[in-house]
């Protein structure tokens, strides 16, 4: 793998990749017209750099910027991994999962990556990144080779042949504070920074943290964020949408005033685990029919809940990364505290964390329905039946009124 010396050493020689395929970025109107916004779900749009509710009028979440300029400090990353290092070393980290999924183009994205090579039975959301490297002219990358996607070695091969720099990070295979200390250190090492730097950053992005566990909090506890909300403020915790005070201060705002909404309500309490869903849509179809989403697992886990006393503890305690046995326990407590009626393991088409369903749905005490899905785009009529049966399902358990 190509080495990034440090992402502030800006007179460094840059790595000329592929010509980009696509046309510059498109920008809103003054106004933000619909024509020029993209949907992420029915009544959801980008406009102006923000996510906007149209029923509302009001931002619930700054994301990506548009516009990721060749030869800059941004770095891509593929999954959640320490951004406090990154930002130790002057990086503008953005996760790439993000770039994807807001896009106007994520089919296109799709659909370069498998002109470019990559099979119909390849992961999206690795398409998708591939795409939206291209797309953005992304000249650097973090790639996590353990404790993520299975495909992302051959991700990496793809990216450093046509020219990008990849910077590997591997998680531990187990749960161990020294091993992780002594990856924490090579990877600095890396970039540029070291430990000690990064641990300025971890202090630095706590309130900020904070901030998205209250509005985390403020889901299951109050029933005042709607699933989607959760999910789009928890999943943004990986990058802090490039600017960690813009999140912050967004946030606030944010908490501000869904602490005077009136409660969703809902007959049913469910927590989506698996990889965060790649149709957003879930989250309000699932709401149209009573029930409210107030726990997301790997959103959660992203928003680093257990926090730590250093850096190695904080991502040592971050389960995602090692295995279905470590995921189970945490999505068993917060299934527990959170009174869940029941949970939907979203499972990503050709990933190889379908093969773990098995285990999750026979080690949980509840309900447990699997949807798979392969593209970003709208649900099928499929799904929507399967979802509102289950929906119906755990209602008539609740109130007592068994349907079998």
């Amino acid at each position: 793998m190509a080495v990034q010396r440090d992402c502030r050493d800006k007179g460094s020689a840059q790595v000329t990749a592929r010509a980009n395929p696509y046309p510059p970025p498109r920008q809103p109107q003054a106004g933000g017209s619909l024509n020029t916004c993209a949907p992420i779900s029915l009544h959801t749009y980008i406009i102006r750099g923000f996510t906007v509710d149209m029923r509302t009028g009001k931002n619930i979440l700054p994301p990506s910027p548009p516009s990721m300029p060749a030869g800059s400090n941004t770095v891509g990353i593929t999954t959640t991994v320490p951004v406090e290092v990154l930002l130790g070393a002057g990086c503008v980290p953005v996760d790439l999962n993000n770039l994807f999924i807001t896009s106007p183009f994520a089919e296109d994205f799709i659909l370069t990556a498998e002109r470019s090579g990559f099979p119909r039975t390849c992961c999206s959301w690795t398409k998708g990144m591939y795409g939206a490297v291209r797309r953005y002219g992304i000249g650097r990358v973090v790639v996590v080779l353990q404790g993520d996607c299975n495909n992302n070695q051959a991700l990496a091969e793809m990216l450093e042949y046509e020219g990008v720099e990849c910077i590997p990070f591997a998680f531990p295979h187990r749960q161990n504070v020294t091993e992780m200390a002594g990856e924490m250190r090579r990877f600095a090492g890396r970039l540029g920074t070291d430990p000690e730097t990064a641990e300025v950053w971890r202090e630095r992005l706590g309130p900020a943290r904070k901030l998205a566990h209250e509005i985390d909090m403020l889901s299951w506890r109050e029933g005042k964020v709607h699933g989607l909300e959760n999910h789009l403020w928890l999943v943004s915790t990986g990058d802090f949408c490039t600017n960690p005070d813009r999140y912050r201060s967004a946030a606030e705002r944010f908490l501000e005033s869904a602490r005077g909404r009136n409660p969703i309500g809902g007959r049913v309490r469910l927590g989506v685990a698996g990889v965060p869903p790649i149709v957003p849509e879930i989250y309000e179809f699932l709401e149209s029919r009573g029930a409210t989403v107030i726990y997301n697992e790997t959103q959660h886990q992203f928003s680093m809940p257990r926090g730590g006393e250093t850096l190695q503890h904080q991502y040592t305690g971050y389960t995602y990364p090692y295995g279905i046995r470590c995921r189970l326990k945490a999505i068993g407590r917060e299934a527990r505290r959170r009174r869940l009626d029941g949970i939907v393991h979203y499972v990503q088409s050709f990933c190889y964390r379908r093969i773990e369903d098995r285990i999750l749905r026979d080690a949980l005490p509840m309900p447990v329905i699997t949807l798979e899905q392969d593209r970003p785009g709208a649900m099928t009529g499929q799904i929507k039946t399967r979802l509102e049966a289950f929906v119906e399902l755990l209602w008539s358990r609740k109130s007592g009124h068994e349907i079998f």
